[in-house]
């Protein structure tokens, strides 16, 4: 019988927070001088998250691991035409096809960004590369409001908040198919990190190389 199970463990949902902050504090720092040390501290927090998924994909629970939900552009446009058409869609306990094809986009697009952005920080490139940095933070932002519409559709279609459950970690599903540890300890030290990485960027800037001594 389905019921709400433990589906995202804590470490996903902590990046997943996590990276929702340093990019739309990257970007609306972006254009600002003054709020300079905050945009390139967001910068390098979205850096060091994209690497921590990098990893927990391979090595995380099994609904965060990417050999569980490989991207496909064919069933992604199958599932978008099932959520607004006259068919049920097929509900997914862990990423639904548009879900998991979203995320690989975003990791690649958060790579992009933080390649280019470092590049552009420490002078290489020039302008193109202040350019190339802008147009990828654009489409990141693009991919970003088609999830969250995407996140809505999905959420109403299948009478579940979806939001709640990238809050709460819980899903509707089998029991069989939820996953036995929401590994607290590691979502734990992956917020202390970036909370310390934050707290040395404000109070010792220098010492961790985001200014010029």
């Amino acid at each position: 019988m389905a019921s709400k199970i433990l589906v995202w463990d804590l470490p996903t949902r902590v990046f997943h927070w996590l990276l929702v902050i340093s990019f739309a504090g990257a970007y609306l720092t972006a254009e600002s001088e003054r709020l300079q040390l905050i945009h390139i501290t967001l910068g390098y927090t979205l850096a060091g998250l994209i690497a921590f998924r990098l990893l927990w994909g391979i090595f995380g629970t099994w609904h965060a691991q990417f050999r569980h939900f490989s991207p496909s552009v064919t069933r992604s446009w199958q599932y978008a035409l099932s959520l607004i058409g006259k068919a049920q869609a097929p509900h997914y306990v862990g990423h639904n096809p548009l879900g998991a094809l979203a995320i690989y986009v975003l990791l690649l697009l958060g790579i992009a960004v933080s390649f280019t952005g470092y590049a552009y920080l420490q002078e290489f490139g020039g302008e193109w590369m202040e350019e190339g940095h802008e147009i990828v933070a654009s489409a990141m932002l693009a991919l970003v409001a088609l999830h969250i519409v995407g996140v809505i559709i999905s959420s109403f279609a299948h009478q579940e908040n979806l939001i709640r459950g990238m809050v709460d970690g819980k899903k509707t599903g089998e029991p069989a198919q939820a996953i036995s540890s929401s590994f607290n300890a590691v979502g734990l030290l992956l917020l202390i990190v970036v909370a310390g990485f934050w707290l040395l960027a404000y109070t010792e800037p220098a010492m961790i190389g985001l200014v010029s001594e």
